[in-house]
C-alpha cells in the first residue's frame, strides 16, 4: 500500500488540500498541533468570517502586489472565489457581499463555515490528527521519508506544508514551518507584520479605547512624506489603533520600520478637498454665529473626540463660532483632512492577521505548489511570501493555493502526473 499524503497544518490552505487529495483518491493524513482546525478562519473578520472576496479574478488579483499577483494567478483561476462560496452555500450557508466586495454569512459565523468544511474531510475520509505537533519532517538526503509528531512516525513521501505564518501565535501559527523549510534548502524572505494592528505614543490614546471612526481615510507618513493610505473605518484601541484601515497601512509602516519616524493621520472627510471644507467652516459661522463650534465638529467624531480634536487645533471646546478666527478657521480645516494622531510605536505582530516573508516565491512552482528546492513537498497559504490586504483576499490565496498543492500532491502521489519527482 502506499504511504499517505501528510498535511501539516489545518488552517483554510491544509484543509481545502487535504480534502482535494483525498477527493481525487489518495489516502490523506491531516496533522495540526492545536485541538480544532480552521482557528484562524474562526477568528476571521472578527468571527464572522470574510470568505472571499468578490468579483472577477483579475480584479481581485489586482489588490495583491505585483509579484504575488503573477505567482497566485493560475491558482485563483482554478479554484474561482465563486468555487469556495459554492461548497459553502450547497451546505447550507447563507451569504451576502459587502458594497465593498467582502463576503460574509449571512446569519451564520465562521464556526458553521469550518463545520462545514470538516463535512467535506469527512466525506472523503480524510484522517484528522488533532493535538499532535510536528517535530520534523524526515528527509534524508533530501527526500522525504515521513512526518514525526511528538507520538508518531507516519511514512510518507508527499507532503503538503501550510503550517501558516508567525501572526496571532494564539491560533497555532508560530512559524513552525519556516525552520523545516529551511532545512530542506529552501530561503526565507524576512517576517514582517502585514495586517496588523498599532501602538501609538499618544498620552491620551488610552481614554480613547473602543471608540470606532467611520468612512475615514488612514494615512501613514514617514519622516513627514505620505507612505501609505487606506480609506474605510478605524478603531482606537487602549494603546493605539486596529480596525481595517489600520491594518491597511500596516505593512507599509513594518517595511519602513528604522528608516525615520513613522506617523499617521486621519482624513476625516475624504470626499471633499481642503478648500472646500474651508469655505464650509467659513460660511457655517456666517450662518450660526452665536452656535458652539463644537457641534459641527460632532458632526464628524464621537463625542468622546471632539474636545481633544479641538484643542489639538487650537480651539476651546465651547467657542462660538462668532469668535474663531480666520487663522482658527484655516486649520480646523486642516486638521480634518489630517487629523495627526502622532508617533507610530510599535506595529504587533503578533496581533496581526498575516505576516508578509516567508517561502521566496521563485522557490515554488506557482502551477503545482511544488517546492522547487525538494522533491515530494508541497508549499501552500501563508508560509510563503504572500501577503493581500484586508477583505478577504489573504483566504482566497489560501483555498486556491491549497486546492492546487492537494490536486499536485495526489497526481505525484498516484504516478499519474507528467511532473511527478
Amino acid at each position: 500500500m502506499k504511504h499517505p499524503i501528510v498535511v501539516i497544518g489545518a488552517g483554510a490552505a491544509g484543509i481545502i488540500a487535504g480534502w482535494r487529495a483525498a477527493q481525487m483518491g489518495a489516502k490523506v493524513i491531516l496533522v495540526e498541533k492545536t485541538d480544532r482546525i480552521g482557528t484562524k478562519i474562526l477568528i476571521s473578520g472578527g468571527g464572522k468570517c470574510n470568505i472571499t472576496h468578490d468579483g472577477p479574478i483579475e480584479s481581485v488579483l489586482k489588490a495583491f502586489r505585483p509579484n504575488e499577483a503573477r505567482f497566485i494567478r493560475p491558482a485563483c483561476y482554478r479554484f474561482l472565489n465563486t468555487r469556495i462560496i459554492e461548497m459553502l452555500t450547497d451546505r447550507g450557508l447563507r451569504v451576502y457581499t459587502r458594497e465593498d466586495g467582502r463576503i460574509f454569512p449571512v446569519d451564520q459565523t465562521s464556526k458553521d463555515v469550518v463545520a462545514i468544511l470538516r463535512t467535506y474531510l469527512e466525506e472523503e475520509g480524510v484522517i484528522i490528527k488533532l493535538e499532535s505537533p510536528v517535530r520534523e519532517i524526515v528527509a534524508p538526503g533530501g527526500r522525504i521519508e515521513g512526518v514525526r509528531t511528538e507520538t508518531e512516525l507516519i511514512p510518507t513521501h508527499h507532503v503538503i506544508l501550510c503550517t501558516g505564518g508567525s501572526s496571532y501565535p494564539r491560533s497555532g501559527t508560530t512559524g513552525d514551518g519556516w525552520p523545516w523549510t529551511s532545512q530542506l534548502g529552501h530561503g526565507l524572505v524576512p517576517i514582517k507584520a502585514a495586517l496588523a494592528p498599532m501602538d501609538l505614543r499618544l498620552k491620551s490614546i488610552k481614554d480613547w479605547a473602543g471608540v470606532a471612526l467611520r468612512d475615514i481615510v488612514l494615512r501613514s507618513r514617514l519622516n513627514g512624506k505620505e507612505s501609505a493610505k487606506w480609506r474605510g473605518d478605524m478603531l482606537f484601541t487602549h494603546h493605539g489603533i486596529s480596525g481595517p484601515c489600520t491594518l491597511g497601512i500596516s505593512r507599509v509602516i513594518a517595511e519602513q520600520w528604522g528608516e525615520g519616524i513613522a506617523t499617521v493621520e486621519v482624513d476625516l472627510l475624504p470626499d471633499h478637498k481642503f478648500d472646500r471644507v474651508d469655505a464650509d467652516l467659513v460660511n457655517y459661522k456666517t450662518k450660526n454665529p452665536n452656535r458652539q463650534i463644537d457641534a459641527i465638529i460632532a458632526d464628524l467624531l464621537p463625542q468622546r473626540l471632539v474636545d481633544p480634536f479641538l484643542e489639538q487645533a487650537g480651539v476651546e471646546p465651547g467657542t462660538k463660532c462668532q469668535q474663531l478666527s480666520k487663522k482658527q478657521i484655516h486649520k480646523l480645516a486642516e486638521q480634518i483632512k489630517g487629523w495627526s494622531l502622532g508617533e507610530v510605536a510599535k506595529v504587533i505582530l503578533a496581533k496581526g492577521e498575516v505576516v508578509a516573508g516567508g517561502v521566496p516565491l521563485d522557490e515554488v512552482d506557482p502551477h503545482s505548489m511544488r517546492s522547487l528546492k525538494c522533491p515530494g513537498l508541497y508549499l501552500c497559504g501563508e508560509i510563503m511570501d504572500i501577503a493581500g490586504p484586508v477583505g478577504g483576499y489573504n483566504l482566497q490565496a489560501a483555498w486556491a493555493t491549497g486546492f492546487v498543492a492537494g490536486e499536485t500532491a495526489y497526481e505525484d502521489w498516484s504516478g499519474s502526473s507528467s511532473g511527478e519527482i
